[in-house]
């Protein structure tokens, strides 16, 4: 008796290294203004996606999509802002459909919980966490209108294991991260929607001082497995997988980029 095949995968029959292009796709990145937003929205458009891009800092989204070429839409604004959420739903909305959504924009508390104000406690979730909440509710019509959406959820090795520097709420943010990472995955699964985290260690970006600290680097030399810090490209790969359909079966993951910290 002859099986009755199931659909194709985004990949049969195409060249394996296809998968990894994003040719004609629309793709959206908050925090890109610079660090690792900035990196990554360089990669995705690289790849061949049209990528919006958005920040508070609005002079250097510009120069980057001066840099970059015509396919950097930049947005200015505050994305703990519910109507600045709104004003980039909107623009995505014009381009019918969002194919690749990256939750990046983040900041830090930098001082101990006791000594942390209700209002600085609440301005990290509102960036870290419900800003990404909220747009993931605004952008899940044009995920569900994209054939093979992707949505990577930027997080931190400090939402897998515990952090010994004051980051109480970072932590904690991080860490509602990933748990929303294996919700919206288990929810949107069926809508071909795939979710996954990106959890990075101490790369070289403002939040860390671009590691230019030498008892900061060394202390991270001495804690990771490769015995290095890393540099900037190094999330390239990984970012640039799970966006793509080099990891179409995969959901609901989160991806830990750390030279090995948290192995041990």
């Amino acid at each position: 008796m002859n099986e009755v095949p199931g659909p194709l995968s985004p990949t049969e029959g195409r060249p394996p290294t296809d998968s990894w292009r994003l040719d004609g796709r629309i793709a959206l990145v908050t925090g890109a203004s610079a660090g690792l937003g900035a990196r990554f929205a360089q990669v995705l458009h690289a790849a061949g996606a049209h990528v919006v891009v958005t920040a508070r800092r609005g002079e250097r989204l510009h120069e980057l999509a001066r840099q970059s070429g015509t396919r950097i839409e930049v947005i200015t604004g505050d994305i703990a802002d519910a109507s600045h959420r709104e004003s980039v739903a909107d623009v995505v909305r014009r381009h019918g459909r969002l194919d690749v959504l990256v939750n990046n924009a983040a900041i830090c508390d930098d001082r101990p919980l006791e000594t942390q104000s209700p209002e600085g406690l609440r301005r990290v979730v509102d960036v870290n966490l419900i800003s990404v909440m909220d747009l993931c509710r605004l952008a899940a019509e044009m995920l569900r209108a994209a054939p093979a959406a992707s949505v990577i959820n930027v997080a931190s090795m400090y939402g897998v294991v515990g952090a010994r520097e004051p980051l109480a709420a970072y932590s904690a943010t991080k860490g509602a991260l990933i748990s929303l990472t294996r919700h919206l995955a288990a929810v949107w699964g069926h809508d071909g929607i795939r979710v996954n985290a990106l959890a990075p260690g101490y790369f070289p970006t403002d939040l860390t001082g671009f590691l230019a600290d030498p008892a900061f680097a060394q202390s991270i030399r001495d804690r990771t497995l490769l015995g290095r810090t890393p540099t900037p490209d190094e999330l390239d790969g990984p970012l640039l997988f799970l966006a793509s359909d080099a990891s179409s079966y995969m959901t609901g993951q989160t991806l830990v980029i750390d030279g090995g910290w948290t192995a041990i």
